[in-house]
């Protein structure tokens, strides 16, 4: 099958992004590529974050798993917020976990990690979820206009989907992106009509308004592979239901 010149364009962006974190010692990863990276700074850029008004009204917050974005999930724990958190790899018929701030049994900094919710979170189907205010992602590399890769399976894009398809994702809800300076490339992304672009991206030294955001509205089954469609059981029922 020949290669889809649209996705080399998105890895050769991923490479130049995961080779300068590395050649900058930007990271904690003893390999950053292939992985969202997991960057220094990650704690200012979540403290950066908290003074914006998107967040101090922000209730709700959708989180990804991601250990970049772990300042995150523990701040908004920690000032009352409800986070829905990821199952990694949408892995679960439920696919998301429940942290509700009221009802923990252990501290913020552990009930945010991925390993400790998997144990003490229930998780819930997507039609369970309450309307978002806030919707964190991790990202490989974003534009200033809001363009942005993952590592290249497409959870994020996938979850937004489902997320919109649920009546879940509202025109005030805001989408952001927690990175190192180093990931705002000035290499122009390429998207297609299911990738999420964000509001914000919000780096340890400065916070990025991105103009007119991509909101995709709903699943483009059309996209989809039969594999990975069956690989997500949330996305599966739904085509069945549909």
């Amino acid at each position: 099958m020949a290669a889809n010149p649209l996705d080399e364009a998105k890895q050769a962006v991923r490479t130049q992004v995961w080779d300068t974190l590395t050649t900058a010692n930007a990271v904690h990863d003893s390999s950053v590529h292939g992985r969202i990276p997991d960057f220094k700074g990650s704690e200012e850029a979540a403290a950066r974050l908290a003074t914006l008004p998107a967040w101090r009204t922000a209730s709700v917050v959708k989180a990804v798993p991601d250990r970049a974005q772990l300042p995150v999930r523990v701040k908004a724990l920690e000032e009352g917020k409800t986070v829905y958190m990821a199952v990694p790899k949408l892995a679960t018929l439920k696919p998301f976990y429940l942290l509700d701030p009221t009802a923990l049994t252990v501290p913020p900094t552990e009930a945010a990690t991925s390993r400790i919710a998997a144990t003490i979170a229930p998780t819930v189907e997507v039609d369970a979820l309450r309307p978002l205010d806030l919707i964190i992602l991790g990202s490989v590399a974003v534009h200033r206009d809001g363009a942005r890769i993952g590592k290249g399976a497409g959870y994020s894009d996938i979850e937004f989907a489902l997320l919109s398809e649920a009546g879940l994702v509202a025109p005030e809800t805001i989408v952001v992106t927690t990175v190192h300076a180093l990931q705002v490339t000035e290499t122009p992304i390429p998207t297609t009509e299911h990738d999420v672009s964000v509001d914000l991206i919000v780096t340890p030294g400065e916070t990025i308004v991105c103009p007119d955001p991509r909101r995709p509205s709903g699943v483009r089954w059309g996209d989809l592979t039969p594999e990975k469609i069956a690989a997500i059981p949330a996305l599966a029922a739904r085509r069945i239901a549909g």
